[in-house]
């Protein structure tokens, strides 16, 4: 039996914590060592050791990359610099006159990859709302080749019903490419239910630490899996043995965390929602969210971040300004708790008339919630609120970030 045969037969909880353990068979180390070498010996002219340069191949990474393929079911893996870098290298697949139809809540970085790079190589985009059919149907045009999905979307948790649209995307022969950052493999495998392409912020969750830049990337089918490593090598944007390493070590606990992450989330998410200063909640673990029931279909859990809005947009500084537990800070996915300002961080790249259609407007905040004591965090949250309350009435609130 190979090792992935047995893998197959063990649950994913037992999968992460092995990744790397019994890779190394000379020393025994349940650690997979760091192979910092860029160039290998060949035994003899025309033999090689599987290794030859480091971004074509390097030891550290490849385990890596087997243990992402493996956990979201597809059949290569393939590390990257960021999330972005992976982005990019997906991107590579497509030509001048192609066109892409992608998610209409999307991050900002996306977005600015697509409309300031791509298009300088003759590849377009259309937004819509992914899980309306009738909008997909209508924005196909006869250079259609790819359909970019976040599910959950940030920052307003849009949830898309992947078997349906990845099963129409196929009839249309479009490829279909689903990021997969917010809930991570432990809870959804979109490959599953359909998609030909998974992207990961591997620095969020999958990491899970703040520490690690990384993006992964995984494919399904042997042509796709031969033309990206093709692409990954070529362009050469891939992650290094070190941070390799770091990102093994993190996904070794993603199930302890995503499970306090999600449960921490769905305790605050109830605690806002009732909140009388508190306008929306946006998180699909609240019956009350309008893709709860897909989520429930499709996934084994949710994740932990989520955005709300207030009823006035100056609570948004004092907010920000009170709290202490919780960091005001970009990214996402760490074991510490950050707070975002969409509208003038992660997604200021989006014009303004677009984010405002979406519902990213200036009194929207992003909440990545981490693995602290749940009640800290409501008393942190509770207080800046209330701070930010008190200086409303006097006068002293404003909206300057």
């Amino acid at each position: 039996m190979s090792q992935n045969d047995n893998n197959q037969r063990l649950r994913i909880e037992s999968r992460l914590a092995q990744i790397g353990s019994q890779e190394e068979p000379v020393t025994g180390a349940v650690s997979f060592p760091i192979y910092q070498s860029t160039a290998f010996r060949h035994p003899k002219l025309g033999q090689s050791t599987g290794f030859d340069y480091a971004r074509t191949k390097s030891p550290t990474r490849k385990v890596l990359e087997e243990a992402i393929a493996e956990l979201e079911s597809g059949d290569a893996g393939f590390a990257c610099s960021s999330g972005m870098a992976a982005l990019q290298t997906i991107f590579a697949l497509f030509k001048q006159g192609d066109h892409l139809i992608v998610s209409l809540d999307l991050y900002g970085g996306t977005y600015r990859l697509l409309e300031k790079i791509m298009t300088r190589f003759g590849v377009t985009a259309t937004y819509v709302d992914t899980n309306d059919l009738d909008a997909l149907e209508a924005s196909v045009q006869p250079g259609t080749k790819g359909l970019l999905i976040e599910t959950p979307s940030n920052p307003l948790m849009m949830i898309t019903d992947l078997a349906k649209v990845c099963d129409w995307a196929k009839s249309k022969g479009i490829l279909s490419i689903v990021d997969n950052t917010l809930l991570t493999p432990y809870f959804q495998r979109p490959i599953e239910l359909g998609a030909d392409i998974v992207i990961h912020s591997a620095t969020k969750y999958l990491g899970g630490h703040n520490d690690v830049l990384a993006g992964l990337i995984v494919t399904k089918g042997k042509e796709l899996s031969e033309e990206m490593a093709f692409l990954h090598n070529s362009i050469g944007a891939v992650l290094g043995p070190q941070d390799s390493w770091l990102l093994m070590r993190g996904m070794k606990t993603l199930a302890l965390r995503m499970e306090r992450h999600q449960e921490n989330a769905t305790k605050i998410a109830t605690f806002l929602e009732s909140h009388p200063e508190v306008e929306a909640v946006y998180y699909p673990a609240l019956p009350t969210h309008p893709g709860h029931d897909i989520q429930s279909r499709q996934s084994s859990g949710n994740t932990g971040i989520f955005s709300f809005k207030m009823k006035d947009a100056r609570y948004i500084e004092p907010i920000l300004r009170h709290i202490k537990l919780i960091a005001f800070a970009e990214s996402l996915g760490g074991v510490e708790s950050l707070m975002t300002y969409p509208a003038v961080q992660t997604h200021a790249d989006i014009p303004a008339d677009i984010r405002q259609k979406v519902g990213v407007d200036d009194k929207l905040l992003r909440y990545s919630v981490g693995i602290e004591h749940a009640d800290d965090l409501i008393a942190d949250l509770s207080h800046a609120i209330e701070q930010a309350k008190q200086e409303l009435e006097s006068g002293m609130a404003s909206v300057n970030v």
